[in-house]
């Protein structure tokens, strides 16, 4: 599938003012404002609403549902560092691509669409390192719709930045951090959640592997938490409970552990490379966290398609290991084949993943 993004440039929503011209909304129609916290607003991943004031969002992936019946839409919205890109869905159309400042802002949605009913999409682009968005409201020039119904499916995905979408559309090579790189829409986690109609909750962070990272936090340190940047922040996995679990991690770890000279190899290991036992040990450990937030859920254990899968790569025999320590039936393996080409997968890579893996769920799920 081919996107076409546009990208709206930052602005305050002119037609939203009391000074607007002779054309505006507010001479058009009645505004309608609801707080981000309305039941007209469905939200999809892990939400910080704490604070009676707005919705607070920090993981990638994170969806925004919304309906109303009208013609234009908006969003309030303050981001704490003015980095995260948002893309935006209407009537199921090629998404568009919002990137936020660090003021409290409206931004438009929807302008001049036909009369009637229409829903809205919104899907946070970028990592957690951009920092935080707080959604703190929504308007229409008509009036708010029930929230699509969801499919009651969920997938949650613990991954790096493969999972995340990490540079996907950098197609220099360079492998950019810059957001605007970075879609989780087009990654293969979120081309699966869509293809099986299922919501997605994205775990994940570039860098991040079981055993060691590149920065000091590692995944069996972040899996639980709301804030991830907060120790202190757990996440209430009663909350919801998807209906599988998929992880891909490890390439990090593949990299890392024959950096000896790395101050997270110093940090994590001493002076001593980790051996395959220490590695399977590591995997298995973070199995059992995930088994003991879900007891019941089954887990889909995957890995690639960087070159952790590449020919003669021992990372997927520690993954199988593991899984075979388990002794657990609903825990199963998928391994993607190495992409054979340097830096982080394009979409065309990922949808090749994803074509692997909605059978494997279905086979798994029964769906």
């Amino acid at each position: 599938m081919r996107f076409h993004f546009l990208f709206i440039s930052i602005f305050l929503i002119v037609f939203w003012s009391c000074k607007t011209s002779s054309s505006s909304l507010t001479q058009k129609a009645t505004l309608i404002s609801v707080s981000s916290r309305d039941g007209a607003v469905r939200y999809v991943g892990r939400i910080d609403s704490t604070d009676r004031d707005n919705v607070r969002i920090f993981w990638p992936g994170t969806a925004i549902h919304l309906a109303f019946s009208g013609q234009n839409a908006g969003i309030q919205v303050k981001d704490q560092k003015g980095e995260n890109y948002f893309n935006v869905v209407v009537d199921g159309r090629e998404p568009a691509v919002i990137k936020l400042d660090s003021l409290k802002h409206w931004y438009e949605l929807a302008t001049d669409l036909p009369k009637g009913n229409h829903r809205i999409s919104i899907y946070k682009r970028t990592e957690w390192d951009h920092g935080y968005t707080d959604i703190t409201g929504f308007r229409v020039d008509g009036h708010f719709l029930p929230p699509p119904k969801p499919s009651g499916r969920v997938i949650e995905f613990f991954g790096n930045s493969i999972t995340t979408g990490y540079a996907n559309q950098d197609f220099s090579g360079e492998d950019r951090p810059d957001g605007m790189k970075t879609n989780n829409y087009t990654a293969y986690a979120a081309m699966t959640a869509r293809a099986l109609d299922a919501d997605m909750i994205c775990t994940a962070k570039g860098g991040i592997g079981v055993l060691v990272s590149w920065f000091p936090l590692i995944m069996p340190e972040m899996y639980d938490r709301l804030n991830p940047n907060d120790a202190t922040s757990h996440w209430d996995f009663a909350k919801i409970t998807p209906d599988i679990v998929v992880i891909n991690l490890l390439q990090n770890d593949s990299w890392l552990v024959e950096k000896p000279e790395y101050v997270e190899f110093k940090h994590r290991f001493g002076d001593e490379r980790p051996g395959e036992k220490d590695i399977v040990a590591a995997y298995k450990a973070f199995l059992e966290l995930i088994r003991k937030a879900y007891p019941t859920t089954p887990i889909l254990c995957t890995l690639g398609s960087m070159d952790a899968t590449q020919s003669g790569s021992l990372w997927p025999t520690y993954v199988q290991e593991a899984v075979k320590q388990m002794h657990d039936t609903k825990i199963q393996t998928l391994f993607f084949p190495y992409k054979g080409t340097s830096g982080h997968p394009h979409p065309k890579d990922h949808q090749k993943m994803a074509d692997l893996l909605v059978p494997k769920i279905r086979e798994m799920m029964g769906w």
